[in-house]
């Protein structure tokens, strides 16, 4: 039995000599870890923590510093996150270790998908042998409190996938509810670019994203390339060997706007159509 409470799961305090009850932390922890039971974290990303990722460089030390003020300040917050880069630099994890943070600390609702899964589990609603429709699959991820997002841009675009996106973050953003996305496809200097972010999203739903989002690209080496105990010195070593080795890519020009903000705090991608967004 909760000493502070009864179990009741309410405390009473006092608020300026008068006396109210406001929920019991035992309250929080019971939900948080009912909460993280029914969020849908695979058990490979289930030991991730903020405070665990090695950080070896500006673009780690940046996702952690944002992915830690998600957590300090939530439900308070204005922007979102969607991490780009290459495999294994750590993206998922940060994501994961957010969201988890959030769930731990508030009891919030939270729900982590890859975007192929989230599809392919809506598409299994128009077999007549399933039972769930495609309203009750998207209810619980367009009213969770925080989303997780994963592998954004991995399907191609098709005009189904295009309205699927756009009905998930179009709702999302509207309501302002938080979402942490993670993508392979980096910003294209080049819009059409097929392999770009803004192609393999489809611009009305990169224009949302870009409002919704804080913009974060990590740059690091494969984790999962990693020696057996690797040390920080250890990855910081394969990421310099991994930048030397890598090929110049056509979005490197738009990663430069956005780690450099313009005047007015914002990062001008400088395509034919202006800021995105705008």
């Amino acid at each position: 039995m909760c000493p502070i409470c009864d179990d009741t799961g309410w405390k009473p305090v006092d608020d300026g000599g008068v006396r109210r009850v406001v929920r019991c932390d035992c309250w929080r922890e019971t939900a948080g870890r009912q909460r993280l039971a029914e969020a849908r974290i695979p058990r490979r990303y289930q030991h991730c923590a903020i405070d665990a990722f090695q950080v070896y460089n500006d673009s780690l030390r940046r996702a952690v510093q944002y992915a830690r003020r998600l957590a300090d300040d939530f439900p308070a917050v204005e922007k979102g996150l969607l991490l780009l880069g290459l495999p294994g630099v750590g993206k998922t994890h940060i994501a994961v270790a957010a969201l988890k943070e959030i769930i731990r600390r508030s009891g919030a609702h939270g729900l982590f998908y890859t975007t192929s899964d989230l599809l392919a589990l809506i598409r299994s609603t128009y077999d007549s042998s399933v039972d769930a429709t495609e309203s009750q699959i998207l209810r619980p991820v367009l009213r969770a409190e925080i989303l997780v997002l994963d592998d954004l841009g991995r399907e191609r675009m098709s005009q189904w996938v295009d309205e699927m996106l756009h009905i998930i973050v179009n709702t999302r953003y509207s309501e302002q509810r938080l979402t942490l996305f993670t993508s392979n496809h980096d910003v294209g200097a080049d819009p059409s670019d097929p392999e770009s972010l803004q192609c393999r999203v489809g611009m009305r739903v990169y224009s949302r994203l870009y409002e919704m989002c804080e913009f974060i690209h990590m740059d690091a080496a494969d984790y999962r390339e990693r020696p057996v105990n690797a040390s920080a010195d250890d990855l910081l070593a394969m990421w310099k060997l991994r930048s030397k080795s890598l090929p110049a890519r056509a979005g490197r020009q738009a990663r430069a706007h956005l780690r450099e903000p313009q005047r007015d705090g914002k990062a001008d991608l400088k395509w034919p159509g202006g800021r995105a967004g705008s």
